[in-house]
């Protein structure tokens, strides 16, 4: 058997490998690292070589530079839960390959290593759950463990081919169609998620791992009663299992239950007092309601029982309002130095210590955390400028003032939506909570509907720019563009509380405004816009729930700053009129002035209300809620002063004409 020809030393290194010839795989590994390649690959590679061939020092600094530069990557842990192994430091491995198996469970080894050491330990029943899994993956078509392995390592394309050809063949295997489901989810393809995990379900309605899918799927797509019918079905099963308790509070508070869903966080907490899910779940409930004591002290609770609980600790720092004691601090410090503390928590820790350092006034100690949880973040993002660049200029050449004039008199009449757009922390959730303060507006959510649109418009690419949308709006008809009119007020309905007018204020919505005409031409749109330094600032100081990658680098939302600026000058100029510009500082200055403004622009009559807005009592979900519940204040102008040594990388992707 011979070799296959090749050019890539990579390959040539794990043919070596397979062939057991440890120390020339090592040779090439190391001549690509040398000439600085540093990729995952690569290093793993040389790790396992490097094992192989005796030389454990030299694989353990391979892992800790592998590590390094992809931290949330199974293999490695598995490499050093076998380094240990082989040393005989048995709790060492089983703690790597907990950790390695946490991050991707498809790898069989870990899962058989790990129940062998607990086994040896005494630790029967931990040792029998590892085993049970080692087997389900030997029982499982390789095909999908190899699928599970690149999901679990993000190459998802690759996963998606491997697993549509296998499902081919097999076309009722609900396994399969699980992990297709897994995989669009991840890719934002939320409709074909939906789809599959509906089938599947069918398919087989008592395996519970398909239902729970089906509810974060569900979720995702704000489909909350359907999702609360799933979590229904599954505590009906079993009343009094708190893993299904705790999935039917959490869906219970998306429907606006909160009664409901205290009562049943409060049936988990009685039998797992110390559960951090169920007691930060509970505090993102008490925070959504309004009752920002009541948060504090579910979060406090969950970091008293798990310190390393990076999700509370940002939870915390995320209320704006709360500021973090000395101990606290020293605590989160102290988290922040181990070594094996997890990814996310290592992230949402980064962000917490940027904000309790950013109250003390320690600038420069506050600008390192959050440089660094972002700089981590950036890591596991697929976040591409330039695509978001091509994609935006592909808004302006096809969505033209010609296309508007041909299709006059598209889309369905509904006045009734508002949307409320432009970028993440300019404001939108202050004029949102003013809005909704008038008897005739509802408040909703940051709806997904236009984005699936654009999505499904798009077709079978997977990356945007790719596909047929924006250029094939000017081949649907009169009658298309109506039906995807009525279908958005329709699947909106459920949000809405009886007024005739309700707010859709999903920020990414700017890049799809020539779609919203089109499709509901008497739509009302309102961008609004912060000073281009503060906004971004504001950005790159947040950690998101999910989306807004570009947030996570200073040049990165400094760019998309400055193409959502020229996008909006495009609209202007297609759609003279169309989108009322409303500019944060404006509304601080001159809050009666803007608040009339904007209602002109609605059509709705001055109510005293809307000047009232800290008042309105009022679910709100985004990282403002805490400070749309007061008055209007000028605490947020101008902070990124404090930080302009660290911005000039901020300043250049402006530009000069949007930086100072």
């Amino acid at each position: 058997m011979t070799d296959t020809a090749t050019d890539d030393p990579l390959i040539l290194a794990r043919q070596h490998l397979a062939r057991s010839r440890p120390e020339a795989a090592l040779r090439l590994t190391e001549t690509v690292l040398g000439q600085g390649g540093d990729t995952r690959e690569a290093l793993y590679v040389a790790a396992v070589a490097a094992r192989y061939a005796g030389a454990a020092e030299r694989a353990a600094g391979y892992l800790d530079r592998l590590i390094a530069h992809s931290p949330e990557y199974g293999r490695a842990y598995q490499e050093q839960g076998h380094l240990a192994r082989d040393k005989g430091d048995a709790d060492a491995a089983i703690l790597a390959y907990a950790r390695a198996c946490r991050l991707n469970p498809a790898l069989e080894a870990s899962w058989k290593w790990r129940a062998e050491l607990l086994a040896a330990r005494g630790r029967q029943g931990e040792a029998a759950t590892a085993k049970a899994q080692a087997d389900r993956l030997a029982a499982m078509p390789r095909e999908l463990v190899a699928v599970t392995n690149m999901i679990h390592e993000g190459r998802l394309l690759k996963a998606e081919a491997l697993c549509r050809r296998f499902l081919q063949a097999n076309p009722r295997h609900v396994e399969g169609m699980r992990l297709l489901a897994d995989i669009g989810s991840r890719m934002g393809i939320l409709d074909d998620a939906d789809f599959l995990l509906e089938s599947a379900v069918a398919l087989d309605p008592d395996n519970i791992q398909l239902r729970f899918d089906w509810i974060q799927v569900l979720r995702k797509r704000q489909k909350f009663a359907q999702a609360l019918e799933q979590a229904e079905a599954l505590y009906d099963r079993e009343p009094e299992n708190p893993l299904f308790q705790s999935q039917l509070a959490i869906e219970a508070m998306q429907t606006g239950d909160y009664n409901r869903a205290f009562a049943l966080f409060d049936a988990v907490l009685e039998k797992l007092p110390g559960d951090v899910a169920t007691l930060t779940s509970k505090g993102h409930a008490l925070k959504t309601r309004g009752d920002a004591e009541g948060a504090v002290g579910a979060y406090r609770a969950a970091t008293a029982a798990r310190p390393d609980h990076g999700d509370a600790w940002y939870s915390l720092a995320n209320l704006k309002t709360y500021r973090f004691t000395d101990s606290e601090i020293a605590r989160m410090h102290e988290q922040a130095g181990r070594g094996d503390l997890a990814f996310m928590d290592r992230v949402n820790i980064s962000f917490a210590l940027g904000k309790a350092h950013e109250d003390r006034k320690e600038y420069e100690e506050s600008f390192r955390f959050y440089d660094q949880g972002n700089a981590l973040k950036r890591q596991q993002s697929r976040y591409d400028a330039d695509q978001m660049t091509a994609e935006l200029a592909l808004q302006r050449e096809h969505c033209t003032r010609e296309l508007f004039e041909a299709k006059a008199g598209s889309g369905d009449p509904a006045p009734d939506p508002i949307f409320v757009l432009g970028l993440p922390r300019a404001g939108s959730t202050l004029i949102e909570q003013i809005l909704a303060s008038h008897s005739q507006v509802d408040g909703t959510l940051e709806l997904p509907n236009i984005l699936s649109l654009a999505h499904r418009l798009r077709g079978r690419a997977r990356k945007a720019g790719e596909g047929a949308y924006p250029a094939n709006l000017s081949e649907l008809t009169r009658e298309q563009f109506a039906a995807m009119g009525r279908d958005f007020i329709e699947n909106t309905r459920v949000h809405r509380q009886g007024a005739p007018f309700f707010i859709d204020k999903m920020p990414n919505n700017f890049r799809h405004i020539g779609l919203i005409h089109l499709i509901l031409p008497n739509a009302k749109i309102i961008d609004a816009r912060r000073d281009p330094m503060d906004c971004c600032f504001s950005g790159f100081k947040q950690l998101f729930a999910e989306g807004q990658e570009f947030t996570y680098g200073l040049h990165q939302i400094g760019r998309y700053y400055r193409d959502y600026v020229d996008l909006m000058a495009h609209w202007d100029a297609v759609l003279p009129g169309k989108v009322l510009r409303v500019r944060h500082e404006d509304v601080i200055d001159d809050l009666e002035g803007q608040v009339r403004r904007m209602l002109d622009h609605l059509g709705l009559p001055f109510e005293p209300a809307c000047l009232q807005f800290h008042k309105t009592d009022r679910a709100v979900r985004t990282a403002s809620s805490e400070q749309v519940r007061r008055p209007i204040n000028r605490s947020g102008v101008g902070v990124w002063r404090n930080y302009e040594p660290w911005l000039d990388e901020l300043k250049d992707a402006l530009g000069p004409d949007l930086a100072p």
